[in-house]
């Protein structure tokens, strides 16, 4: 079993392992065999982080998976775990966040989370479902939502709390008011969408950085192929005796930040450990730093005329 390394949260001090294992299996669905067999064996491979969220209806299979972990000894306890879930946008109003949590504690049949997040820097109208139509899409009220999101982690429910999604512009505006400032911003991050401005500015901050699609997230309405189809990721990977997606999750944990991967095969997950043994040499680095940029996960379903999004640019503030 793989023993994964971790990184303190400044806000909190909690530590969270810098791979972690995601369960967002599109076209999402709550009754995903596969998603708990393959949670259950990723915690036998050693995979202590385990992401889900309301959106992804993987927290019922995920808390299935738990319950057998504990039941068979693979864990001694749930506090072997780091557990992150996140809001939906749809209850993204302060009086609806409490609510929210709690639904997912109950799917998860957990008392606390260790990471809870704003998925997305939007809101719905209030009950609106995981299907919605463009008149439904609001601006989000930051600080009555962020304060909701603050009485969560001081009732215990959760150890900490962060975002989803945040460009520089939109943390600014969090942090203006926000009392406990969020310990995690997880954004799409890898070698062909490095996000250099929004590291160096949640460093600068204290936020902690988790990645996700870091292999590209092919197949997915919010993926691409370009960075498993990179050549120049294909050549290091060849000269190192590494596969593309190794190289990819290698150069994110040397970024310093913790990575969520996403796959149920069951050769794969335990490839996507074997990270921690070897280093990307100074040539790689450079040869990886020079990739052409750009951001596949868009967003294009929140731009509307009466929106708070009317392009891309809005969404990203720029950063895409």
């Amino acid at each position: 079993m793989v023993t994964i390394p971790g990184a303190p949260l400044t806000s909190t001090g909690n530590i969270i392992p810098l791979v972690g294992f995601g369960t967002a299996e599109f076209p999402f669905s709550s009754s995903n065999e596969a998603s708990r067999e393959s949670a259950l064996h990723a915690i036998k491979l050693g995979y202590r982080h385990f992401d889900t969220a309301a959106l992804y209806q993987s927290e019922q299979p995920l808390g299935e998976a738990i319950a057998e972990a504990l039941r068979l000894g693979l864990i001694k306890s749930r506090d072997e775990l780091f557990i992150t879930s996140k809001l939906w946008i749809g209850n993204a109003h302060r009086h609806l966040v409490l609510p929210d949590l709690q639904n997912t504690l109950k799917n998860l049949g957990l008392e606390y989370l260790d990471l809870y997040l704003i998925h997305f820097p939007a809101s719905l109208r209030p009950g609106s479902g995981f299907q919605f139509g463009k008149e439904d899409i609001l601006a989000m009220d930051y600080e009555s939502v962020w304060e909701a999101m603050e009485e969560c982690q001081m009732l215990g429910l959760t150890k900490t709390i962060g975002v989803s999604n945040f460009t520089c512009k939109k943390l600014e505006k969090l942090l203006e008011t926000a009392k406990i400032p969020p310990a995690v911003n997880q954004v799409e991050m890898n070698p062909v969408w490095q996000q250099k401005k929004l590291r160096e500015f949640c460093k600068e901050k204290g936020i902690h950085i988790t990645a996700y699609s870091p292999l590209g997230a092919k197949g997915t309405p919010w993926g691409t192929a370009r960075v498993m189809d990179c050549q120049v990721l294909k050549d290091i990977a060849s000269i190192k005796g590494k596969t593309v997606a190794q190289v990819c999750m290698r150069w994110v944990y040397e970024q310093g930040v913790s990575v969520v991967v996403k796959s149920f095969d069951k050769d794969r997950m335990k490839e996507n450990l074997d990270i921690f043994d070897w280093k990307l040499s100074a040539e790689d680095l450079h040869k990886i730093e020079r990739i052409p940029q750009s951001r596949a996960s868009l967003g294009e379903m929140y731009i509307t005329e009466k929106g708070p999004f009317k392009s891309i640019e809005d969404i990203w503030d720029g950063e895409i």
